[in-house]
């Protein structure tokens, strides 16, 4: 069977997935076209790794269709497989092996001929920044070269479409902004399509060309960030409190300017229609509660944070 179309590298119609009576995926719709990086954005139970799954061909779906790479993922998924590079949240390394003998072993698994497999892997080197480090064991590398060698590994057999799930959890900001450095040079130089589940907001909107919102099983929004951003169409206030915030918000929530309201520890967030009209009143109805004292109050247009909450009405890790 051959891929039959290349209008989309990822496409899927109602593709669905229970378990027992569980709904976990409850019928998404996808159209991702060759060269996109799309953040794919969900709490945590929302049905993004079961979708996942399902278009890595690791779980079958239970209804509905998917096409990856051109190539149906339930009754094609050897080609599915061999025309896509996964790297999962846990990169499953052997740290007693140094980074050339994984690579190696990973071109075997792959049937590279190895005259191939070696041009292929001097090729990584560079693409990847692995350098001089690719003849150390893994339990040397900083978790950053982790990072780095399992985009490697899944980019041995050149792939057309990279599956990347949450690839910077665990890291420090520097290494995290290395491994958007990689991404952002496969996508740019290889015109790779990249599908990126991701907890950080910042992520999505720091690489991704499209953004994907699943909550409980359904995309509810989609989007580049900036259509998104413009979508929740009011400024934000943001007042940071001591005392109890939930009395700051009994105060505020009434005022006229005030659409909506959000609590995150003792940070108080605030959808307002008039940022520059509504600072003068919230500060003035909250110099009124008792216990509540004001540190911080600042003005910023929407985030993809304040999209998530407006479309999913909770956070990432609810």
């Amino acid at each position: 069977m051959t891929s039959d179309s290349t209008q989309t590298a990822i496409s899927a119609q109602q593709l669905a997935r229970t378990f027992d009576k569980t709904v976990a995926v409850a019928g998404v719709d996808l159209a991702i076209p060759p060269g996109e990086i799309y953040a794919f954005l969900g709490p945590n139970g929302a049905g993004k790794t079961t979708t996942v799954r399902m278009l890595c061909t690791l779980l079958r779906p239970t209804s509905g269709s998917a096409r990856v790479a051109g190539f149906d993922v339930a009754e094609d998924p050897g080609r599915v497989r061999m025309n896509i590079g996964v790297a999962l949240q846990e990169a499953s390394l052997d740290l007693g092996q140094t980074g050339r003998e994984l690579l190696e072993l990973q071109a075997r698994l792959f049937s590279l001929r190895p005259d191939v497999a070696r041009r292929r892997i001097d090729d990584l080197i560079a693409l990847v920044d692995i350098g001089d480090a690719l003849d150390r064991r893994v339990k040397t590398y900083s978790g950053g070269m982790r990072r780095r060698l399992d985009l490697a590994l899944a980019l041995v057999h050149e792939p057309t479409l990279l599956f990347l799930d949450e690839p910077t959890t665990g890291l420090d900001p520097a290494s995290r902004r290395e491994v958007w450095q990689e991404v952002r040079r496969l996508n740019n130089e290889r015109g790779l399509t990249v599908f990126l589940t991701t907890q950080y907001l910042e992520e999505a909107d720091e690489l991704a060309h499209r953004v994907g919102i699943i909550a409980d099983g359904r995309i509810v929004a989609e989007g580049t960030p900036d259509e998104l951003k413009k979508k929740v169409g009011r400024d934000v206030v943001v007042v940071r409190v001591d005392g109890d915030p939930d009395l700051a918000h009994a105060a505020v929530v009434s005022l006229p300017a005030v659409e909506r309201v959000d609590v995150g520890g003792h940070e108080i967030r605030l959808m307002v229609s008039d940022g520059p009209a509504a600072i003068p009143q919230v500060a003035a109805r909250l110099a009124l509660v008792e216990g509540i004292s004001v540190t911080e109050m600042t003005l910023r247009r929407p985030s993809l944070d304040d999209v998530f909450l407006e479309v999913t009405g909770r956070g990432m890790a609810a």
